[in-house]
């Protein structure tokens, strides 16, 4: 499937604005591949075209979860207090570990499994590579939430990631519960783009990372999107995969419960998408963030 023309110096997407702007319409496909091209089903794909989302039971197995879950723990154990991709909670805790498939040949071996990167690659119609990667850690009583927003919106403004030819897979190490922080997303809110107000501060990362402020809708706007789309809540047992659009609206609660939620969060963006010059941000964002690189990822890049 092909999208129109795209002028990378002409901004599509315009955000981080002065003022309010009325809502965008998507321009590009979500799903770019056919059945013959990997794993998914016609309707599979037609569901994800639709809704901007799709579970993937049992993508990883029973046996990988024990080794995962003790991989999380020694990855935080190791975690140098000065390393900037270990991202902590106010009160200290891990909150985040940017690049985990650097950090672990395990979880590196989990990008290549047949149950992800032929889905990244078929959902995309291209090869792909991992744009980011990082590991979400929400423990009992402390994990701390993520507010509603769009991946795309801060990949476009501070990445300079065109178009919206990027998937995420979070895939489940522990059980999502309705109570313990499970994401919520607004089924269709992927078919449009909601410019935020608001310029980019230097060094944003440093802070949304932690509490996102900056590149989120308004409270007005959030609400007629919920009101237009409604919001699921994505529960289900340790090793499903959540695939959904770079500009699904979605969001987390804080987890009051005393069952942890962790998941692998991979990004796998086209080659054909490769990112320029940041459309609203002073300077590129970390390469541990937004990998800049756009070489097709593969077997051969964890051997």
């Amino acid at each position: 499937m092909t999208a129109p023309a795209i002028d990378r110096r002409h901004d599509h997407y315009p955000t981080r604005l002065e003022h309010a702007v009325e809502p965008i319409a998507r321009i590009e496909p979500t799903v770019w591949g056919q059945e013959a091209d990997g794993p998914l089903t016609d309707a599979e794909l037609q569901s994800a075209a639709d809704n901007g989302f799709l579970v993937r039971p049992r993508t990883v197995e029973e046996n990988w979860l024990p080794p995962l879950r003790e991989e999380l723990q020694q990855i935080g154990t190791r975690a140098d207090a000065t390393d900037p991709r270990i991202i902590r909670e106010s009160s200290g805790g891990i909150r985040s570990v940017f690049q985990p498939h650097l950090l672990s040949d395990l979880i590196a071996e989990v990008v290549t499994l047949d149950t992800v990167l032929p889905v990244a690659r078929q959902l995309m119609g291209s090869d792909v590579y991992l744009h980011q990667a990082r590991i979400n850690m929400m423990p009992g009583f402390t994990g701390g939430g993520f507010y509603w927003h769009s991946d795309f919106e801060t990949w476009h403004a501070e990445d300079g990631m065109p178009l919206m030819r990027a998937v995420s897979c979070s895939i489940a190490l522990t059980e999502n519960f309705a109570y313990n922080g499970a994401l919520m997303v607004m089924p269709g809110s992927h078919k449009t783009f909601y410019p935020c107000v608001g310029a980019t501060p230097q060094n944003h990362h440093s802070a949304s990372l932690v509490k996102q402020e900056i590149g989120v809708p308004d409270r007005a706007t959030l609400t007629r999107a919920a009101d237009q789309h409604g919001i699921e809540q994505v529960t289900g047992p340790a090793g499903n995969a959540l695939w959904f659009d770079s500009n699904m609206m979605h969001g987390s609660a804080s987890n009051i419960t005393p069952f942890p939620r962790s998941n692998i969060f991979l990004v796998f963006n086209s080659v054909e998408n490769r990112l320029c010059d940041p459309f609203r941000a002073p300077a590129p964002r970390p390469e541990y963030l937004a990998a800049r690189s756009d070489q097709p990822f593969s077997v051969a890049d964890v051997t």
